[in-house]
């Protein structure tokens, strides 16, 4: 018969053994260290300077000191001594410092991979894929693309501010800093400005939310011909809702077709400003 159990080496009373109380005791101060394991640290290649009582250890490699050629195991700080136990294939371990559960695979321990639930991903404070992420930039991403599917049919992305008065905008940068902008920003029109340096922004193009007008006030420059809306006389958009300045090519005014610009009141031919009429 053996003296030792097969998976935990714990120690047997013999028969007619002298002593008992020692094996029974030893037998006892195994199991206290392995039963539900958890230790402080898997880093440590040397005992620390004032260990707890119960404390325990994985000793990391090529340890030295008291823990020297004990690499791999499990030091448990007993009775005033350091207890060192071998482990087996399959022994799982929680480690405080890291909080993780690692499993010794037969040579070493390795971070045990665990199932992730639904449930678990739900309210992260954050999420760095390939990245680390920060209070600000709750989710974080490092990659060559970012692909945002259709799960049937449409597929929206959405960027909701709080007030009128905040910036809800994607922001282009080149080594952090900023070059191109488009959104919300500051107000409820929807914008785009560019900037050279990070610093000195200009305003391309601005949309008024209220009717849809865009306004280039930089300036804009076609490099080429462009093309005006075309109506006819009877189709013309209301001319003070258009704004005074706006411009249409009115397709069968009376003197043939024509540009003509709103004075804020009518559309008027732009050669020789007559009211546009059919």
């Amino acid at each position: 018969m053996s003296e030792q159990s097969p998976n935990l080496d714990l120690p047997y009373i013999m028969p007619s053994q002298a002593q008992k109380h020692v094996t029974h005791n030893e037998a006892i101060r195994a199991l206290d260290a392995l039963v539900q394991l958890a230790v402080t640290s898997r880093d440590l290649q040397a005992p620390p300077a004032d260990p707890i009582e119960g404390e325990r250890y994985i000793v990391a490699s090529d340890p030295t000191g008291g823990w020297s050629d004990h690499g791999g195991e499990i030091a448990a700080f007993q009775d005033g001594a350091w207890a060192f136990l071998a482990p087996r294939t399959g022994w799982l371990c929680y480690v405080g410092d890291e909080g993780l559960v690692a499993v010794f695979d037969g040579a070493q321990w390795t971070v045990l991979d665990m199932p992730i639930a639904a449930q678990d991903l739900q309210n992260l404070a954050g999420l760095g894929i390939n990245a680390s992420s920060d209070s600000v930039n709750r989710l974080a991403v490092s990659a060559a693309a970012t692909l945002l599917n259709h799960e049937g049919a449409g597929h929206q992305l959405k960027i909701n501010k709080n007030a009128a008065g905040d910036t809800a905008s994607l922001l282009f940068q080149t080594a952090w800093s900023g070059r191109s902008e488009m959104g919300l920003a500051g107000n409820d029109d929807f914008s785009i400005k560019v900037s050279a340096d990070g610093a000195n922004w200009f305003t391309g193009i601005v949309v008024d939310a209220a009717s849809g007008q865009a306004h280039a006030p930089a300036g804009l420059s076609t490099g080429g011909p462009f093309g005006l809306a075309i109506h006819n006389v009877a189709e013309l958009p209301d001319a003070a809702a258009a704004g005074a300045g706006a411009m249409v090519f009115v397709s069968d005014d009376l003197g043939g077709a024509v540009p003509a610009f709103s004075d804020g009141t009518d559309w008027r031919r732009v050669t020789d400003r007559a009211v546009v009429s059919a």
